[in-house]
């Protein structure tokens, strides 16, 4: 019995070497101490066939090699207990969560794409303020106070003006971006050739092609020998490349108070290819640009 309780000791050094977590160490535990199957108890229940006069002495050696395993298993169980990361700890060893990459929207990619057109024909590209004064949303623009167009506008006006160190009392939410070409004017000199884009805000109720909000591209372009044949083939140009070569355009007349003669544009409609659809509302084409040259009162407006 000497031999065995010697060989249980060796084998106890071998499992208690091996075993590296805390789940593993406590089935070390019971494989050893437990009251029923456990090596040790069964050792000890086997003392009862050992000889009388052994009994004791192989009784002390038994008890000091439970003793000894307790010992040890309580040293390594309360180590790894030690060392386990506190609740809700992050784990530096594990590798890094990749983000969620979202998409750009489509308007920023659309803006972008309208600005490098005219960026490559030679046009800046700048930006104003949303909050507008009513001089430069409407009067600069040749819509005085009685003027029909600013009903028309349906505009959204602040509770109360909000002062700014760029002009007159902002009162108003731009309804275009027409404002920025007095802006402009008013600091340079022609020739001039610019695009202003934005965001611009108008009370329509929301729904398939109205929205409170949208975004709009101004243009204007100003210098000597300057036609309405260079405004129609800047914007033939632009329309195509924007929309394909292969896109129908429609230039016809219109009536716009800032500018004079005036004109719209029209494209194809993309989803029924001009056969007509509801998107079209069934005319096979969709209004784009409302143009023509600068009425002259507003550029007297600058001068």
């Amino acid at each position: 019995m000497s031999d065995q309780i010697a060989s249980l000791r060796e084998q106890f050094s071998r499992d208690l070497a091996a075993a590296t977590s805390e789940g593993e160490l406590r089935a070390v535990r019971d494989r050893y101490l437990a009251r029923k199957g456990g090596l040790v108890s069964a050792l000890l229940k086997s003392l009862g066939t050992a000889p009388p006069d052994e009994r004791p002495r192989l009784g002390q050696l038994v008890n000091t090699l439970k003793q000894q395993i307790e010992t040890e298993l309580d040293e390594r169980i309360a180590a790894v207990a030690s060392a386990r990361p506190p609740r809700g700890a992050v784990d530096i060893t594990l590798p890094g969560r990749i983000p969620a990459v979202g998409h750009r929207h489509p308007l920023t990619i659309l803006r972008e794409r309208i600005e490098q057109i005219f960026t490559r024909m030679g046009f800046l590209v700048i930006e104003g303020p949303e909050l507008e004064d009513d001089y430069h949303n409407f009067e600069a623009l040749n819509m005085p106070a009685e003027h029909p167009a600013r009903d028309m506008q349906d505009t959204l006006y602040l509770a109360s003006p909000v002062r700014s160190s760029a002009g007159n009392p902002a009162t108003l939410l731009r309804t275009h971006t027409s404002g920025m070409q007095i802006r402009y004017m008013e600091q340079h000199t022609p020739p001039v050739r610019l695009i202003a884009p934005g965001r611009v805000y108008r009370r329509d109720n929301l729904d398939l092609t109205h929205t409170p909000m949208f975004s709009q591209v101004e243009g204007l372009v100003v210098g000597e020998h300057v036609t309405l044949a260079d405004l129609k083939g800047t914007l033939f140009t632009f329309l195509r490349e924007l929309f394909g070569e292969d896109r129908k355009v429609r230039f016809r007349p219109s009536f716009f108070p800032y500018t004079e003669p005036s004109a719209e544009m029209d494209v194809a409609c993309g989803s029924c290819d001009g056969a007509g659809c509801a998107l079209c509302k069934h005319s096979g084409c969709i209004e784009v640009i409302s143009c023509d040259m600068v009425h002259p009162a507003v550029v007297d407006t600058v001068r």
